[in-house]
């Protein structure tokens, strides 16, 4: 009965007869098929970049303002051990501007649940080093998954900011991203607790969504939260 079930051709494994057909396919589209070392491989190289996905002189830098690196923010608030993340390789999707020629797994933050003191927390951790920390497309949909998570399973949101706004290089798609994460903030007012840190210099859309949080906590002489910069407000005044 056990070899009956599984030779159900929606069941059984794949065979040796099942590599084959791939690499026939494979062949036939003019590809090559890696093997599964090659694969692997493939992944710690990728895993390595997304740690510092701007370079090391871009971590450095941000050591130099005397500011902590994303990954490192998260790594010193949670239990170790503890934080799963999501979406570790994700890119922005513009071609504008030059950015068709860059590529920064995470897209600028690190994203992901763990647990605090033994209790499950969502956030979200921006990374300055990546073109200043801006909200981009990809950027934003990730902030609003974990967002919709924590309103999902009860559970507290924290952010961690530091960010100059918006992704000038995607335009109007990232000022639609803050509106996804303002209507979000809303929603999840009164539901689960939304707390927010201000790691950095934040202006324009990067400290509207933690106005309206239910905690700020700010940074001696690193923090700061402004609308704009002083050259607009000299311009339109």
């Amino acid at each position: 009965m056990t070899r009956e079930w599984l030779r159900h051709p929606f069941l059984r494994l794949r065979s040796g007869q099942a590599a084959q057909d791939d690499k026939r396919g494979a062949a036939r589209k003019g590809g090559s098929v890696k093997t599964r070392s090659e694969k692997y491989e493939e992944l710690r190289a990728k895993r390595a970049q997304s740690e510092a996905p701007a370079g090391a002189d871009a971590v450095e830098r941000q050591h130099a303002r005397g500011k902590r690196t994303a990954r490192e923010r998260v790594d010193a608030l949670v239990d170790d051990g503890s934080f799963v993340e999501l979406d570790r390789f994700v890119v922005h999707r513009t071609n504008a501007f030059g950015l068709d020629e860059k590529e920064f797994l995470g897209d600028g933050v690190v994203t992901g649940h763990a647990t605090i003191d033994g209790r499950r927390v969502f956030l979200f951790s921006q990374d300055f080093t990546v073109l200043g920390g801006s909200l981009g497309e990809a950027f934003a949909e990730k902030v609003c998954k974990v967002m919709d998570l924590a309103v999902r399973t009860g559970a507290p949101v924290i952010g961690i900011n530091d960010s100059g706004g918006a992704r000038i290089q995607e335009g109007v798609v990232s000022l639609g991203g803050y509106a996804e994460i303002f209507w979000r903030n809303v929603q999840a007012s009164g539901v689960v607790p939304q707390l927010s840190l201000v790691a950095g210099p934040c202006a324009g859309g990067a400290v509207y969504s933690p106005a309206i949080t239910d905690f700020i906590l700010m940074t001696e002489k690193i923090s700061q939260m402004f609308i704009t910069g002083p050259e607009i407000i000299k311009t339109v005044t």
